[in-house]
Formats: C-alpha cells, sequence, structure tokens
C-alpha cells in the first residue's frame, strides 16, 4: 500500500463549496482559504441551528502504547463508513501540533485510505490557527512583564508570576530559563519558561467558547498571578484581553475540509490530551451536529482522560449529551498491555509480539474491560472498534470479539486504513444498532461528579472511579492550593487529572489495569478562562524534546516544490 503522503496527493479534492453545501451552509458562511480548505464564519452555528440535530458519537480508545492506536483513522474510517450505508456524517478532530508533527509521533491527518486532505497543509500550518494562539498567549505574556517593569496599576507580586511563554514547537531548552537579564531597560528580571502551544490555556479556552462574547469573557478571566496582599490577578485587569481576543477573532472559526471520500471535515483547535481537555471545539461540533445525521468526535489518549474529560468537562460547558461511544482497540495494544512485551517508538515489535497468540490478547483484556467500564460509568454503552493491522491473525481478533462480547458491548473489525469506508461498514453498522438499542433503553447519560463536589473529593472520584486507584496522595502544596480555590470560588469547577497516557496509573511503565495503587498529586492549577482546575501527578512535561531522531530531519521539499518525508 502507498504511504499517507501519496495516498493523500493522489486525491481528488472537491471544490469546498461542495462539501459546505453537503452541510447545508449558506454560501456567506463559508470562507475558502487556499485550495480544499475554508473558513466558516460563526454564523454558520445560526443557520443550521434550526435542523434536527444528528447522532453524537465520540471516538476513544484503551490505553495506547507508545505507537497510538489509531483514534484518528477510526473516526475518519467511521464517518466514511456511515456514508457509504447512505447516511450524512461529519468528523471533527484536533488541529495537528508542530511539536509532534516534527518530533517523534508525525503527522495527525489520519492514516492510508481514513484521511483528511491536503494532509500537508493540515500537519503544517493550517490556516494558522496555532500560530494566533501563540502570538495571544505570548502577548499577555508581554504585557505581564511591562506591567512590572513600569510598577503600575495593580500590585503585581513577581513571584506569583503563573503565565509562561509558549511555542509550537518541542525544545526541552526552553522549560526553564531566566529572562530580563541585562541593564534595568531589559526588564524585571525573574524565572520563567515556555510550554507547548498546545497546552496554554488560551487553547483551552478558544476550544470550549461558544461565540466572539464569551471567548472575550474567558480571556478576560485568566489567572496570571496574585498581587502582594494575595489577590488573583487576571488577564482582564493587565488590560490584554481584548487585543487578545482581536488576535483570536479568525482562529475561532472552524476550519472545513474533506476526507479522502468527500465527507466534511471539520478540524479546529488543539488542547493538549495531558493538562487539558483534549478535545476539538464546540463550535466544530454544533456546526457538525446540525448539518449531519451523524458527527463523529475524537477524543485523545484513552478513556480514562480523553473520554472522561469529554464527558464531564467539554459535555458540560456545551450542554450537548453524547449518543454512543466507540472504543479503539488494536492487537498490539492488548499485547502489550500482558506485560509481557516492551513497546519502542522508533524500534521494531517484539519478535515474539508479532507471532500469532490469541493467548497474549486475552491476557491484556484487562486494560480493555476497564476502558470499557469507564465509558459504562457516564451511562454510555461502546462500541469496540478492532482496528486491524496486516499484521494481524483472524484469531487474535476472534478472542477480542469474545472479550467485548462477554463483556456485553458489540465489536467489530475494521479495515478503514486499507480500504476506506468499505473497511469501515461494519463498523458502523454495529455503531447504528448500539444508538437503537439505548434508544429504546433510554438515554442514561451522566457527569462522574455533581459541581457541588468538592474539589479533591472529584479528583479522588476521577482516581478511584476510572483509573482504579485505591487512594489519592495530596502533597501539601497541593492541598494548600485546593483550599484557596474552593475559598475564592472555584469549587463548582470540573476537574482534569493531568498524569501520562501510557497507563491508567500515573506510572508510564504500568499496562493492563493495575490496583491497590495510589495517586500522587504534587500541584494543582487554575484555568479560570478554560473553567476547570487541573491536578499535576507524577512527571507531566508541558514543553517536550526532541528524540534523537526526529521527523524534521527527514522532512525537506524537493525541485518540484512538493514536501517529503511526511509520515
Amino acid at each position: 500500500m502507498p504511504d499517507n503522503l501519496n495516498i493523500a496527493r493522489g486525491a481528488r479534492l472537491w471544490p469546498i463549496e461542495e462539501i459546505a453545501h453537503r452541510l447545508g451552509l449558506p454560501g456567506e458562511a463559508v470562507e475558502p482559504y487556499g485550495r480544499g480548505i475554508a473558513k466558516l464564519d460563526l454564523s454558520a452555528v445560526d443557520a443550521l441551528a434550526a435542523r434536527p440535530r444528528g447522532r453524537y458519537v465520540v471516538v476513544s480508545a484503551i490505553t495506547p502504547t507508545p505507537l497510538g492506536e489509531g483514534k484518528t483513522t477510526t473516526a475518519i474510517g467511521l464517518v466514511q463508513g456511515l456514508q457509504q450505508r447512505g447516511h450524512t456524517a461529519t468528523v471533527t478532530l484536533r488541529q495537528p501540533s508542530l511539536g509532534p508533527t516534527l518530533g517523534l509521533k508525525g503527522g495527525a491527518a489520519g492514516g492510508g485510505y481514513s484521511q483528511v486532505v491536503p494532509m500537508e497543509r493540515i500537519n503544517l500550518h493550517l490556516t494558522g490557527d496555532i500560530h494566533a494562539v501563540t502570538a495571544a498567549h505570548n502577548l499577555l505574556a508581554a504585557m505581564i512583564d511591562s506591567h512590572l517593569y513600569h510598577g503600575r496599576g495593580v500590585d503585581l507580586d513577581p513571584e506569583s508570576v503563573c503565565w509562561p511563554r509558549v511555542m509550537d514547537l518541542n525544545d526541552r531548552a526552553l522549560r526553564r530559563i531566566v529572562i530580563g537579564l541585562g541593564p534595568r531597560a531589559d526588564g524585571v528580571t525573574r524565572q520563567s519558561g515556555f510550554e507547548i502551544t498546545a497546552a496554554s490555556e488560551v487553547m483551552a479556552v478558544l476550544a470550549l467558547a461558544d461565540s466572539v462574547v464569551d471567548l472575550r469573557r474567558r480571556l478576560g478571566r485568566i489567572v496570571v498571578g496574585q498581587t502582594r496582599q494575595g489577590e488573583a490577578v487576571t488577564a482582564e485587569a493587565i488590560g490584554a484581553a481584548g487585543a487578545m481576543t482581536a488576535l483570536l477573532k479568525e482562529a475561532i472559526k472552524p476550519n472545513l475540509l474533506q476526507t479522502l471520500e468527500h465527507a466534511p471535515a471539520l478540524i479546529h483547535t488543539g488542547p493538549f490530551g495531558n493538562i487539558a481537555h483534549g478535545n476539538s471545539s464546540i463550535l466544530a461540533d454544533r456546526i457538525g451536529l446540525h448539518g449531519s445525521d451523524f458527527l463523529v468526535t475524537e477524543a485523545g489518549f484513552g478513556a480514562d482522560m480523553g473520554a472522561e474529560r469529554f464527558f464531564n468537562i467539554k459535555c458540560r460547558a456545551s450542554g450537548l449529551v453524547p449518543d454512543a461511544a466507540v472504543l479503539v482497540v488494536t492487537v498490539r495494544a492488548l499485547k502489550y498491555h500482558s506485560g509481557r512485551y516492551a513497546v519502542t517508538p522508533g524500534r521494531p515489535l517484539p519478535e515474539g509480539m508479532q507471532a500469532e497468540s490469541p493467548e497474549d490478547v486475552r491476557a491484556g483484556a484487562s486494560n480493555l474491560l476497564k476502558q470499557i467500564d469507564n465509558i459504562r460509568a457516564h451511562g454510555v454503552t461502546p462500541v469496540v472498534a478492532i482496528n486491524a493491522f496486516p499484521s494481524d491473525f483472524a484469531s487474535e481478533h476472534a478472542a477480542i470479539v469474545d472479550i467485548a462480547r462477554k463483556a456485553g458491548v458489540s465489536a467489530a473489525v475494521s479495515t478503514h486504513v486499507r480500504d476506506g469506508g468499505a473497511g469501515a461498514v461494519e463498523l458502523a453498522e454495529a455503531l447504528i444498532e448500539a444508538i437503537d438499542v439505548a434508544d429504546e433503553a433510554g438515554n442514561g447519560f451522566r457527569f462522574l461528579y455533581p459541581d457541588e463536589m468538592p474539589l479533591d473529593a472529584k479528583i479522588e472520584r476521577i482516581a478511584t472511579r476510572i483509573y482504579g486507584a485505591a487512594d489519592v496522595a495530596f502533597s501539601p502544596e497541593a492541598r494548600r492550593q485546593l483550599d484557596a480555590y474552593q475559598q475564592q470560588g472555584h469549587g463548582r469547577l470540573p476537574v482534569c487529572v493531568a498524569k501520562t497516557h501510557l497507563s491508567l496509573t500515573a506510572d508510564a511503565t504500568r499496562p493492563g489495569a493495575p490496583e491497590g495503587w495510589t495517586l500522587p498529586v504534587r500541584e494543582v492549577r487554575l484555568s479560570a478562562g478554560a473553567g476547570f482546575v487541573y491536578a499535576l501527578c507524577g512527571d507531566i512535561r508541558t514543553m517536550p524534546g526532541l528524540g534523537a531522531d526526529p521527523a524534521a530531519a527527514h522532512i525537506d521539499v524537493d525541485a518540484n516544490g512538493e514536501i517529503t518525508g511526511l509520515f
């Protein structure tokens, strides 16, 4: 099979106006942005509001190996499979960050014959939304330091400033820096650092805002530090929120593209899957939901992370209720969760892992069963999607189907990477059947915790109910922060637990579904603009570093101006 880039390059793109027409969008809401791409004016939300709402489907996964298990390709393939069944369907995805694209992970436009195109544009800048977030974030940082330098207005304590700078690249050397070195005219000397743009609260705000007015309000609420008297200092108090909104005026508009089979694809925002909610924008979902029979959206990492945050943070903010969930699983991931094999990015899978072994698959079933349970905890029954690889064996697929059946859920083998929508028809049919069954039983969607539950209890609920922890250990600093946030009136906010995505625990080396362990919470931070509190557990990096052989070293442009080496 050709590689992803060559498959994408050989695609015949439909005019983007035709894709917009499939969504029922009026021409004035569509702003073409080069070949095959358009920005959608926010009037599109109102233009479609009177139309019936489609089915809302979230795609998640079991705890992934370091290689990833194909949520994006499955979401795209499923939409194409639903089209094959005669339904209209739209996919909403996060925009890829340049950091992972040029680092280790590579692109995030799908794979094989389940891709969104144009692939190069998606993975390299798209319409510049991430750069707009970078500019808005760094404007606030610059105004904070200007505020400190001139010493006017709010009595901001330099030691309390918690707003770093950001950039959309992996660069470990910038994690901790000292700024303002030199003469006094060069600013106030203090410690600071950089995070990757996807980790910016501005990105999380953009994904959860439902209008420009809401965006402006949320940006103004961002807390950047404290006065010397201990009172919160916001972006509004610094005077930056208005200009930040102006920089994001175009970025708040969702980006419309198409899959290889011409299904509408809305790619918008890219909040980090560790310290933020890891889901694409509410605005994109609203457009897709009222423009199609089915809206399929992907939630980052495993169901313990992206799906849990989709349910408890994104759905809380949007007021939208999901109709179904798809849980992606691979043979290699279940073998990994058996604890018998190690997987290292950039290296071949262990020889024993490539041998036919339904026994290894069954030995790793604990993680699949726990993630099924995690989705059910929210009143949603998942459909298990077996993302098939050419190296799999039929006996291994049969083992997964049997595991799912005994757990009371359906499973379908999907060959969407090789066969496009035709390879996902069985999955589409299983999804439709699951929705019909849920309709007959009555939608029982529920949040994991009520708004009024204290913040520490919300963290404990997630840790024990979703991760399988026996207990939570809060550091003295985390306890102090939680008490302060409660007293400041933030106690009703949802919580986001920032931990490794490679394990249900806070230890990336522990596969399966461990029990009897304690979740360590070392620090808790407030994202007042986005509207959640996040707890840092274990060693979480908000600025990744490049590996010894990054993807960037293999990307080039040939004599014909064509990009090479992108995957």
